[in-house]
């Protein structure tokens, strides 16, 4: 059902916790299937991405996606990472069963609020 690299970003995942003063914060949820996702970012001067960490209660999937997004996402600029979509994440997992593509949605959701609130921020 799931790919090697879903199996291994959910059995290994990358850049889990928290960032002490986030530059952003994005923190989603799915109420029907009970995924909770919260991403931070820490953004240089220069708006790129240094680090990015995630917490997220949900299935394995929800998790991997949560993984990969971080690793795509880390060292591009916010406006390189407010690009990724749901299928780059997807196609970077070598597929997503189509029941569980909901939860490729969440993580870039996620990331987009993250940035969101880092530019709502830097506006103040």
């Amino acid at each position: 059902m799931y790919t090697e690299k879903v199996m291994d970003h959910f059995q290994k995942p990358r850049n889990v916790g928290e960032i002490e003063n986030p530059s952003g914060v994005g923190e989603v949820g799915n109420p029907t299937c009970g995924d909770m996702m919260t991403i931070y970012i820490d953004v240089d001067e220069n708006e790129v991405i240094k680090d990015i960490k995630f917490k997220t209660f949900g299935c394995g999937a929800a998790i991997a996606t949560s993984s990969m997004i971080t690793e795509l996402a880390i060292g591009k600029t916010i406006d390189e990472a407010y690009n990724i979509s749901r299928n780059n994440v997807a196609d970077a997992l070598d597929g997503l069963p189509p029941v569980k593509m909901h939860c490729s949605n969440l993580a870039t959701d996620a990331l987009q609020v993250a940035i969101d609130d880092y530019r709502s921020k830097k506006k103040k």
